[in-house]
């Protein structure tokens, strides 16, 4: 499941960021989100280009929800992704996976439409479910706002795959928004310490310590960690999701993890492609100068592109 060394690009980027810590506090999050937006806006100084970018609000169950739309350059309506980014539940945003947006977009022709929803420990679980299925919810309600031509998508990696793939689930028990397709980037599902991802791999950019906050920040009660809402591995049936794609990575703790719902999903007859990228580490698609974090969202984006155009 892994290679026998982490690819030299992504091991030099990780060291890269090794001085930036997760901390365990709420102060500490505080001060580290505002590290972060300093270091977002210098790496998105020159930001791949694509057709047009719109910043906007969509109404939330709580209020307005920021949300950034990209498009391609295309003459007429088009499919339209919505993108839910990764941070743990208690980090990201829309500017730091605004160079992975901008990619997914060049390589897939879709519309994507990335969502700032209310992160945790100030706003526990549900309120990024809510605030994802009610972005769902929109864009397959007022296409024409997006340019999209109908076909709904989504999206998401870490934290956001877990989201995107919990927006299928409530679309299809709920009698929801028709969804085409759900991209799952090394998602946080069924995160299990005892996983031999967790024991061979934390400490590479997500330790044992990070995870524990995470779900902590996230749950807020033990209660909420059963809810196949919170973590749709919990689901007894996933039979009516639609079509998936689960990316995972060798040297990621939440590999196992990710590749076990891949595996719940075909038991359940999904038809569904896993890829595991065996010399790859946790984010890596959103490392900028790693060749393979490029390589790999064209191949995520030719999945896309191809389920959406047959709709």
């Amino acid at each position: 499941m892994e290679a026998d060394e982490i690819d030299p690009q992504a091991e030099a980027a990780v060291r890269r960021q090794s001085w930036i810590p997760i901390p365990h506090s709420r102060i500490g999050l505080k001060i580290l989100r505002a590290v972060s937006r300093v270091v977002t806006r210098v790496q998105n100084r020159n930001p791949p280009s694509v057709g047009s970018v719109v910043d906007r609000t969509i109404p939330g169950p709580a209020g307005d929800v920021d949300a950034r739309l990209y498009r391609p350059e295309a003459d007429g309506p088009v499919p339209t992704v919505v993108f839910l980014h990764g941070g743990g539940f208690v980090l990201g945003s829309i500017a730091t996976h605004d160079w992975l947006c901008r990619h997914l977009v060049r390589e897939s022709g879709c519309n994507v439409l990335s969502i700032d929803y209310r992160l945790a420990p100030e706003h526990p679980f549900p309120a990024a479910v809510e605030d994802a299925y009610a972005a769902v919810e929109w864009a397959a309600a007022n296409p024409d706002a997006t340019g999209g031509n109908g076909t709904l998508a989504v999206a998401g990696d870490s934290a956001g795959g877990t989201l995107a793939a919990v927006a299928a689930l409530m679309a299809a028990e709920r009698d929801g928004p028709e969804i085409a397709y759900q991209l799952l980037v090394y998602p946080g599902i069924g995160i299990d310490e005892d996983h031999q991802s967790v024991r061979d791999h934390a400490g590479i950019v997500l330790d044992e310590a990070d995870l524990r906050w995470f779900r902590t920040c996230y749950y807020d009660s033990d209660v909420h960690e059963r809810n196949p809402y919170a973590d749709p591995s919990n689901a007894c049936d996933l039979s009516g999701v639609p079509p998936a794609t689960v990316i995972t990575a060798g040297f990621d703790p939440l590999r196992d993890g990710g590749r076990a719902y891949a595996e719940q999903l075909v038991r359940d007859g999904v038809d569904t492609n896993y890829v595991n990228y065996e010399d790859m580490v946790h984010g890596f698609m959103t490392l900028q100068g790693v060749d393979r974090a490029r390589t790999s969202i064209a191949a995520a984006a030719d999945d896309l592109a191809g389920a959406l155009r047959d709709e």
